[in-house]
């Protein structure tokens, strides 16, 4: 009956339509505004957001549109190219639509040559996206290495917003207008530094955009095989598991300077049931020019793990856990992925490098402590049996859903017994809750005041111990009641 909306579940998030008018009900009766809570359930309740890249040269002024569009200084801007960030996708928001930005900010002019630097970020960016804004300075024109993205623009296939940049007043509109010579529509006037334009531009996104990702999760929809992200540092041994999976090698690993090759998902029969492994094979850097093949990594993996259901996080057990390992558990995280945590060359370790590995994951990976692990060594084979098991934990948590009544009483036990700290005289109450949503399961808690980090983390964990979700992150928000009469 509700095969036309676009996301999982219903039109009211997770909820069914009679669930849904007693919970109106009950929010009514604590004095909670209709529309608010509407929106607080409809932004929880979303299913995956379109994904929109932002390619283009470098220093054509992209993280200055990317800081315009996410209404905060959040890419970093400098004036020279090889600016590298840790983050790559951000959420934004226009005209009461969400989607999620992936910024294509960081170059390294000198390692390839400017046009291949240029297609390898466009690639990954576009392999990650719905539709693309493609920059181009207006002031400049069209280069060479502007017409080498459009060939790939045209052999992605996806929609394009085509943005004029740096057209900061009506003389610089003859300069876009030149810009209708590279055959992808009209090009959009903007100037990304004094925001002129990018209404307009971002009206024209939305056009672009579809309501939802084509894409389908398995056990939904179509269905299909579930989509698994190998990701980790290099030469954490991605490529070797791929192959003892497989009993075949089926990716090769080629460590010569700058090699690309099309990204293959691999299809791969465990326990007679046929998984996708999202590929995260690629180009490779040579070492003395490590910050910016960490970009590319980070570009890559996130690449990856918006095509996936469920992250496979491989740590190399030899070695020190790192910041990049935990920056790539939070990207994984950050998505909403299932997560998984393989210990690799488990075979290497001797008893001394094990007892301080399992200090350092309770030290540094106390975040994730809900993720399934598994110790394995691609060389051997050792508990690859268990991998599979782990995945559909975690899968499972992904995908588990709280009835409102169950989760309201969980709710009035738990503020009972551990009730907020007071603050200022006042002590805020939970009042009741829903879960909105799942993949990965997202909760709205409808309070009294402001809830403090610390108390939903306390939440967080009790729902945890009450209702499991292993393997899954899990999503808390808070709507806090107007007082009366503030409203106009």
């Amino acid at each position: 009956m509700n095969d036309h909306h676009p996301f999982e579940g219903e039109e009211h998030g997770a909820l069914g339509d009679a669930e849904y008018e007693r919970f109106m009900e009950l929010a009514a009766e604590e004095g909670f505004d209709v529309e608010d809570v509407e929106d607080a359930i409809g932004e929880a309740g979303h299913g995956p957001l379109p994904r929109l890249a932002v390619v283009g040269r470098p220093n054509v002024g992209k993280s200055t549109l990317v800081n315009r569009i996410i209404g905060r200084r959040e890419a970093v801007v400098e004036d020279r190219p090889g600016v590298t960030r840790d983050r790559v996708t951000y959420e934004a928001e226009w005209a009461g639509r969400r989607f999620k930005l992936v910024d294509t900010g960081g170059w390294e002019q000198d390692v390839l040559g400017i046009d291949a630097s240029v297609a390898a970020q466009a690639e990954y960016a576009i392999e990650a996206s719905d539709a693309v804004v493609f920059v181009v300075d207006a002031t400049v024109g069209a280069t060479d290495t502007d017409e080498a993205v459009v060939r790939l623009l045209r052999k992605a296939g996806k929609p394009v917003v085509l943005c004029a940049n740096k057209v900061d007043g009506p003389s610089g509109e003859a300069d876009a207008a030149t810009l209708w010579s590279l055959g992808l529509g009209e090009p959009h006037p903007v100037s990304a530094l004094h925001g002129r334009g990018t209404g307009d531009m971002l009206d024209a996104v939305l056009e672009a955009l579809p309501d939802a990702p084509k894409e389908t999760f398995g056990g939904t929809g179509i269905g299909g095989p579930r989509r698994v992200a190998l990701i980790g540092r290099p030469n954490v041994g991605k490529s070797s598991l791929l192959n003892k999976l497989a009993g075949e090698d089926r990716v090769v690993v080629n460590e010569q300077a700058g090699t690309t090759r099309d990204p293959v998902d691999e299809l791969i029969e465990l326990g007679g049931v046929t998984w996708k492994f999202v590929d995260t094979a690629g180009i490779r850097k040579r070492v003395h020019l490590q910050q910016g093949a960490d970009y590319y990594a980070s570009l890559r993996t996130a690449a990856a793990v918006e095509k996936a259901e469920v992250a496979g996080v491989l740590i190399d057990g030899a070695d020190s856990i790192s910041v990049q390992d935990q920056r790539i558990l939070t990207m994984a995280v950050d998505a909403g992925r299932a997560l998984v945590l393989a210990y690799t060359k488990w075979d290497t370790l001797d008893e001394a490098r094990r007892y301080y590995l399992e200090r350092e994951i309770e030290r540094e990976l106390g975040q994730v402590a809900w993720a399934p692990r598994v110790n394995i060594s691609a060389r051997t084979g050792r508990h690859m049996e268990k991998l599979v098991p782990a995945l559909e934990t975690a899968l499972a948590g992904w995908e588990t859903r709280v009835p409102t009544g169950r989760l309201n009483a969980f709710l009035g036990e738990l503020v009972a017994a551990h009730p907020h700290p007071v603050r200022g005289g006042k002590q805020p109450r939970i009042l009741f809750g829903t879960q909105a949503g799942t993949k990965p399961p997202r909760f709205v808690l409808f309070a009294s005041g402001f809830i403090e980090a610390g108390y939903r983390r306390f939440i967080e964990r009790r729902l945890r111990e009450e209702f499991g979700f292993e393997g899954t992150p899990v999503q808390i928000s808070v709507r806090v009641r107007e007082k009366r009469g503030r409203k106009k």
